[in-house]
């Protein structure tokens, strides 16, 4: 694709972060005949607090990027279920099913077809970005064509590249913990992530492995913890009451972020560092891996111009979709009423998931059911 740049060391991309957007990153490219160099500060398996849920979407794009999930990775979903205390709904994916695996295991699966392929790594290497100076790693210079910023929601790179002019328009705080479960409780109630709301916000469940589940939960409220958002929520209170934990809770800000510009120069931002939604959605890793094989198109072509263009798209839909979910968050009347209204008819919520997986244009939602969804949530009877 590019032509390797004299000097040593040197490669023709230079990637700032070694987490799953990073890595698509690295894979797309050296798919594409790119010298490929990945820096991290951290030694993998690299982990982050997440929901563990991978969108059917996901597994196609992974396939895009030759990794191959198969069952004993993680549990395969078949959909998804919203409930309250007043409503619960479920709905299967139109095609395809989604799994449950954990993120360290999503990262070696990763890295391992980075490697196979021949990206480069230099880990536990801090990269030091001085301003007006090309980025060096473990304190040598290194010549590149092009800098990949992955490095997250806290990107040191697009500071360093200004690129951090931003429209943030939601900030909450995330929590993730593991659980083992009895077999029969995993075998009646692990073909869908949860998605249980309460009082203090969001919880959700994913099923990843035969007796294993992730649970997750949002909340806006700063001070609240993992264990008083679950206790709030009666059902799922009595169900992990002889749940045994096995990891440690983790917490992380969850955001939903547009950033005005994802690329400068030779430089381009990708996975939450380049924008990001709620991690209700689900959406977080399906986006890396979207924007990973777009960068690839765009760099292929030898200029940062398709992904510029293109790269905003990938968070229109996701982000819509956190609005929707967001403003249910904030309005528990609103919520119930749009619970018993999808639970009065299945079929709307079995359109809204296939709009939120990308196999439904929203125009269409919106001809097709927009007047019957808006009859119901308005009908006396399910509002009371």
């Amino acid at each position: 694709m590019v032509s390797m740049i004299s000097g040593h060391p040197s490669c023709d991309v230079f990637i700032v972060g070694g987490g799953p957007a990073g890595l698509a990153a690295a894979i797309a490219l050296r798919q594409r005949g790119a010298d490929v160099l990945v820096a991290d500060a951290l030694r993998p398996p690299i982990d982050k607090p997440c929901g563990e849920g991978l969108m059917p979407e996901s597994h196609r794009a992974l396939i895009q990027l030759g990794v191959h999930l198969e069952p004993h990775h993680g549990a395969e979903f078949t959909g998804i279920t919203f409930a309250s205390d007043q409503a619960r709904v479920s709905a299967d994916f139109p095609s395809g099913s989604g799994i449950g695996v954990r993120r360290t295991t999503l990262h070696r699966l990763l890295l391992d077809r980075a490697s196979a392929l021949g990206v480069r790594f230099s880990w536990n290497a801090p990269v030091v970005l001085n301003a007006h100076q090309p980025a060096s790693v473990a304190g040598e210079s290194l010549a590149y064509r092009w800098l990949i910023g992955a490095d997250g929601t806290a990107s040191r790179v697009r500071t360093w590249a200004d690129l951090d002019s931003a429209h943030l328009r939601s900030r909450r705080f995330g929590f993730r913990a593991h659980y083992r479960i009895c077999p029969r409780t995993t075998e009646s109630e692990s073909r869908h992530v949860e998605v249980h709301w309460g009082p203090l916000g969001q919880a959700y469940i994913t099923p990843i492995g035969p007796e294993e589940i992730c649970v997750s939960a949002m909340t806006r409220q700063e001070g609240v913890r993992l264990n008083q958002i679950l206790a709030a929520i009666p059902t799922l209170r009595d169900r992990l009451r002889n749940a045994t934990a096995i990891s440690a809770e983790r917490g992380a800000l969850t955001l939903t972020r547009r950033l005005r510009r994802v690329t400068r120069d030779n430089i381009a931002l990708i996975g939450d560092a380049s924008g990001s939604v709620d991690a209700i959605t689900g959406e977080g890793l399906v986006l890396g891996f979207r924007q990973a094989l777009l960068l690839a198109d765009s760099l292929a072509a030898g200029n940062l111009t398709l992904y510029a263009s293109r790269h905003a798209a990938t968070l229109t839909l996701p982000q819509r979709m956190a609005s929707v979910l967001l403003v249910l968050d904030r309005r528990p009347g609103l919520r119930n009423r749009t619970l018993r209204a999808l639970a009065a008819r299945p079929s709307l919520f079995r359109a809204l998931l296939a709009v939120h997986v990308g196999e439904l244009a929203l125009p269409t939602f919106l001809l097709r059911h927009g007047p019957e969804f808006g009859t119901l949530l308005l009908a006396p009877q399910l509002a009371a």
